[in-house]
């Protein structure tokens, strides 16, 4: 969590619980795999467990586990000692939990959470987009009344994350660089998903580079999910249904988002946005894109929206009239999550990097007070730390 006017509003959360209940209540709270963790944040609580699958789909599991734990310490005397590892390091696109080498980080975890006299662990792959002192990756483990053992296991995980920190990153590429290599393997539907323009993570969700590329690429059987315009969506709807209309989609939010691209469109479809997600993530909860339209042209369709989330299923766009399934090429505006909807039909998935407010080169950190791997002195992203022989912060 950011908030204006705090450094760290979840610790800030967490202390206020313990002014509120005092010291001799437990307090375990379960929080996301890209948590920042804070030394304020694990002085408050006696627990805490975070979620250990990216896209997130253990939350209630999670939860389970901290109601758990909250009854050993009732019933039986459990007494949770927590000890803290900060990693100096921003956690790169390697997070998705189901392949490597994050799958190994979790069998790691789960190998610790095994030892005698270990309760829980957690790691923690930050969120990179807060500009706060406890900005990075962290490592957090509770025994049973020992803090030695808490602390020898959450330095050895953490080392052994920060050993491999160039694991965790990968050379950006363009939709043009990705749509080449799909080419060339053959594997369909292959998904793209534009890793930058990901609303979970605040942006606008209406950057342009992906459109732009499929529409002069000549794709056919190609969609773009979703792109937030509310302008071209009333366009779309004052016209209706079946009407093809001159628009300007995208690219209204920030010059960093890149330039609207001119469609002659045809306007497939247009609802109030409501839907119902299928899951894995949210599954069964309503929910609501804004007023929305699905529009074409020369066999690129575009779902535009008025709320900002990213796609988790397809459930949204059937509302729509559009199978993504049934597409040659998907473009998504996510990071992660869209895999847990998407990936078990996909031929191929494709992270890209086009222009956008949160694109590394355009975010600047100041507020850190420590070097972390792989910004420079100046709190710039420096993609040259990836290289094997560079030198990098040290812990």
């Amino acid at each position: 969590m950011a908030a204006e006017g705090l450094d760290d509003a979840d610790g800030h959360i967490l202390s206020r619980v313990r002014e509120v209940v005092g010291p001799s209540v437990p307090v375990c709270a379960a929080h996301d795999i890209h948590t920042n963790m804070s030394a304020e944040m694990v002085a408050a609580a006696d627990v805490l467990i975070g979620r250990e699958s990216y896209p997130e789909v253990d939350m209630a599991e999670r939860g389970r586990e901290c109601a758990d734990v909250l009854v050993r310490i009732v019933r039986e005397g459990l007494r949770p000692t927590m000890a803290f590892h900060p990693v100096p390091m921003m956690w790169g696109m390697h997070q998705v939990t189901d392949h490597p080498p994050m799958r190994e980080t979790i069998e790691r975890l789960h190998e610790i959470e095994s030892r005698p006299g270990v309760v829980c662990a957690s790691v923690c792959t930050c969120f990179p987009l807060a500009d706060v002192p406890c900005m990075g990756a962290s490592v957090t483990v509770v025994a049973d009344g020992d803090e030695a053992l808490a602390q020898a296991c959450a330095d050895e995980l953490g080392g052994w994350i920060w050993e491999r920190r160039r694991d965790w990153h990968e050379p950006r590429r363009s939709t043009e660089e990705v749509l080449r290599q799909v080419e060339a393997d053959g594997l369909f539907p292959a998904v793209l998903a534009d890793r930058d323009d990901n609303t979970g993570g605040g942006s606008p969700g209406d950057s342009t580079g992906m459109l732009r590329a499929f529409v002069e690429a000549g794709l056919r059987d190609a969609c773009v999910l979703y792109i937030v315009d509310p302008e071209s969506v009333a366009a779309c709807h004052g016209a209706g249904a079946g009407a093809a209309l001159d628009l300007r989609v995208g690219g209204k939010s920030h010059p960093l988002q890149g330039e609207p691209v001119p469609m002659r469109a045809r306007v497939i479809a247009v609802s109030d946005g409501a839907f119902r997600y299928d899951g894995p993530i949210f599954a069964g909860l309503e929910a609501s894109m804004g007023p929305s339209a699905h529009v074409e042209q020369d066999g690129v369709h575009v779902l535009l929206v008025t709320e900002r989330e990213q796609p988790f299923d397809m459930a949204f766009a059937r509302t729509l009239g559009l199978d993504p399934r049934s597409m040659r090429w998907v473009g998504v505006k996510s990071a992660a999550h869209f895999r847990a909807g998407f990936e078990s039909w996909a031929g191929a998935v494709h992270l890209v990097g086009e222009s956008s407010v949160h694109s590394p080169q355009a975010v600047t950190f100041r507020n850190l007070g420590r070097r972390v791997f792989p910004l420079d002195e100046e709190g710039r992203f420096d993609e040259s730390l990836f290289d094997s022989g560079a030198t990098s912060p040290g812990s």
